[in-house]
């Protein structure tokens, strides 16, 4: 049985993993992902939790529902995961890593100067 971290609902932390998955390529366009039963004996979670985390998939547009066969995967959701984590989440972890540059003195030229030995090291 695979653990859960952090201090956000299950769902959500169930919806994160399984778009992790998919912004890592396990899970692919067109593929079936687990069923609300399976994900509940993965996480050892209410089965309800599960489909909670999995509507939020089907409301982003990332999956969708084939009737009697289960959610697959939408040809876009790789483009609507990075658009939403470039959109959102990389400019949400720049205010801050800026707000603590600005605490620590780190000047413009030092950041930029970082983050470009960080990529270097990908």
């Amino acid at each position: 049985m695979k653990s859960l971290e952090g201090t956000d609902p299950v769902y959500i932390q169930i919806a994160d993993w399984l778009e992790n998955e998919i912004l890592s390529g396990q899970v692919k366009p067109q593929e079936k992902i687990y069923s609300q039963y399976k994900l509940s004996d993965i996480f050892g979670i209410n089965p309800a939790t599960a489909l909670k985390g999995l509507n939020r998939l089907v409301e982003k547009g990332l999956v969708y529902k084939k009737r009697g066969l289960g959610m697959f995967v939408s040809d876009d959701a790789l483009e609507i995961l990075k658009k939403e984590r470039r959109d959102y989440g990389m400019q949400t972890q720049i205010r801050n890593l800026v707000e603590e540059a600005n605490r620590l003195d780190v000047s413009k030229e030092m950041l930029i100067k970082m983050i470009e030995e960080a990529m270097e090291k990908k």
